[in-house]
């Protein structure tokens, strides 16, 4: 039981499963899955739908921490996706075609590499401090977004594009299934072959890496490269939730969100080690929360504090030092009463 509870996925999990037993309290049947028209639906699929975005940013930033640094610029770059796509998608004579689509959606990936690329070389290359040379995209990118809409927000008419969202496949969310593809395609690489340990040995010591004949600068520019394709992918799926693209708006402040999740999951912010099921299970939680707070009817002037307090909990309770410390003290104290 010990070894179970020191799991640094314990806590995490267990927090999550006491806000979603938590919610039966206030909706008895939160567990309930209904089948209409052959589709699932249900406040856990609905969890799970609209955390996608989340968890595909936190599975991109999970690459770039794990290097041991850090991306400010992913919600300015799920701004620029939606842009883009939704520009190219309003440019169509005919809206529902899927071949402007898919060529729209490529587009912006694409684009999203290259911010991608643009960090990666900041970083590994030229030698900017990760939380300076994405800062600088954070700030721009908004710009790029703005500029690509003209400060107008882009409304489109797509089937197909709105299928990114709202689909269904094999009776399954279409986010869900984008989301676990990506979660499932980074485990295999990151887990099944050598470049997990690679990002991990660059993390811990770039330098020592270096020297041990490791191409510390190429991982760096593929774990950026990758993590802004994540957060286009999630760009994707916000715009094609409203059928519109807000190049001021869209993805705000999800960086920190992401960051959280990450954290959450047990990946240290100082680089080295990562958890991919860690992430998944951070970004799960706190979109829970956020559902949470919805659910039992807190005020909205302190939805944000409620949050805050979950979350140093959350954080206390994973930390070894605050537990140990804890469980020193407690025998002194009750050995005094």
């Amino acid at each position: 039981m010990t070894t179970v509870v020191r799991h640094r996925l314990f806590w995490p999990l267990a927090m999550l499963v006491s806000l979603l037993v938590g919610n039966l309290f206030f909706t008895p049947d939160f567990f309930a899955v209904e089948v209409r028209d052959g589709h699932f639906y249900g406040a856990l699929f609905d969890i799970l739908r609209q955390g996608a975005p989340l968890l595909l940013v936190a599975l991109g930033m999970t690459l770039v921490i794990a290097t041991g640094g850090i991306d400010l610029s992913v919600g300015a770059v799920v701004a620029i996706s939606g842009a883009l796509a939704c520009q190219q998608i309003s440019g169509l004579g005919d809206q529902g075609a899927v071949g402007g689509v898919l060529f729209a959606v490529a587009l912006a990936l694409l684009l999203c590499a290259g911010l991608g690329l643009w960090n990666g070389f900041l970083v590994g290359v030229v030698g900017i401090q990760p939380i300076i040379a994405t800062l600088i995209l954070m700030i721009a990118g908004r710009g790029v977004a703005q500029l690509i809409t003209d400060g107008q927000i882009i409304n489109v008419n797509s089937p197909p594009y709105k299928a990114i969202a709202t689909g269904f496949l094999l009776a399954v969310p279409v986010p869900i299934i984008i989301a676990a593809a990506l979660v499932a395609i980074v485990a295999v690489v990151t887990r099944r072959t050598a470049f997990g340990m690679l990002l991990e040995s660059v993390g811990g010591n770039a330098g020592a890496s270096r020297l041990a004949g490791i191409r510390s600068r190429r991982l760096i520019i593929i774990a950026y490269v990758a993590c802004a394709v994540c957060a286009g992918v999630a760009g994707l799926m916000v715009s094609s939730t409203v059928s519109s693209a807000d190049g001021n708006n869209a993805g705000l402040l999800i960086e920190l969100d992401a960051i959280l999740a990450v954290v959450i999951g047990g990946t240290s912010l100082l680089g080295g080690r990562f958890s991919i099921a860690g992430t998944v299970i951070g970004a799960i939680l706190i979109k829970t929360l956020d559902t949470t707070v919805y659910t039992i009817g807190i005020p909205p002037e302190v939805t944000l504090l409620f949050k805050a307090v979950v979350v140093v909990i959350l954080c206390l309770v994973q930390a070894p030092a605050f537990r140990a410390r804890f469980t020193r003290r407690q025998p002194a104290e009750v050995a005094r009463a």
